[in-house]
């Protein structure tokens, strides 16, 4: 670890969890004692290297006050905006007028609870040495199916190459600021950060992340979750 570098995790948290089906939004799903949104900031805050949290809540956010959530690094909170990417915006800004300098900054996803310590150890390196950014991903396994308008298969497409984005996604502060404001000035649309540098020319390197590192999406998500938390409790429990 570079030991004047800083390293600051942006989480938007803005989701609303329609697809969740629940009385609220997901990332406030409680997992055993805990709400996904804790077990995320946990996670992420006990690695050495992070400096801290710019955490971007809904305008409406009406659960984040009630759970009185302390951590001895910082958590910085500010309002979202109409997409993710206006979210994270929003919240890159926020940074820009709080810290100096030119940081790396880790745009995770609010519902990602179980990216490993090892993975963001890896992501930093690339992202110290790699000026374009770096983003965890996994290698397409399955076969790749391109549907017409009927839900047929159309074509099938090869999934050499093919990788799926995961979290966290790192930047230096600057680049990934001007790249998602250029994103909102010319009005296009993203699906995940990295596609902001792409659109300024530029190209993420790819890490090997792991399909550990799921994002809690759909009601089954939560029963994976829930494993996947006992396994991780009973690991704790054998190594000591």
């Amino acid at each position: 670890m570079h030991e004047l570098m800083q390293n600051w995790m942006i989480i938007p948290a803005t989701g609303t969890g329609q697809r969740m089906q629940a009385d609220r939004p997901k990332q406030y799903l409680q997992l055993e004692q805990k709400t996904l949104l804790e077990h995320t900031l946990d996670n992420v805050l006990s690695h050495p290297a992070v400096s801290g949290v710019v955490l971007i809540l809904n305008q409406e956010d009406r659960f984040w006050s009630t759970l009185d959530y302390r951590h001895t690094k910082p958590v910085m909170v500010c309002t979202g905006g109409k997409q993710r990417h206006h979210s994270v915006y929003n919240g890159l800004t926020h940074l820009r007028q709080a810290v100096e300098g030119d940081p790396l900054v880790l745009i995770h996803d609010a519902v990602r609870p179980f990216v490993q310590h090892h993975e963001l150890d890896r992501l930093l390196e690339a992202a110290r040495d790699y000026p374009q950014g770096a983003l965890l991903a996994v290698p397409v396994s399955d076969t790749l199916k391109f549907a017409d308008d009927h839900q047929c298969v159309k074509v099938t497409h090869p999934r050499d190459r093919l990788w799926r984005a995961l979290t966290p996604q790192a930047f230096r502060l600057n680049a990934i600021l001007q790249a998602i404001g250029a994103v909102i000035s010319n009005n296009l649309d993203i699906t995940d950060d990295a596609s902001a540098m792409e659109l300024m020319g530029f190209h993420p390197k790819l890490i090997a992340g792991s399909g550990l590192n799921i994002k809690i999406t759909h009601p089954d998500d939560m029963k994976i979750a829930q494993f996947m938390l006992k396994y991780y409790a009973q690991a704790v429990e054998d190594m000591c």
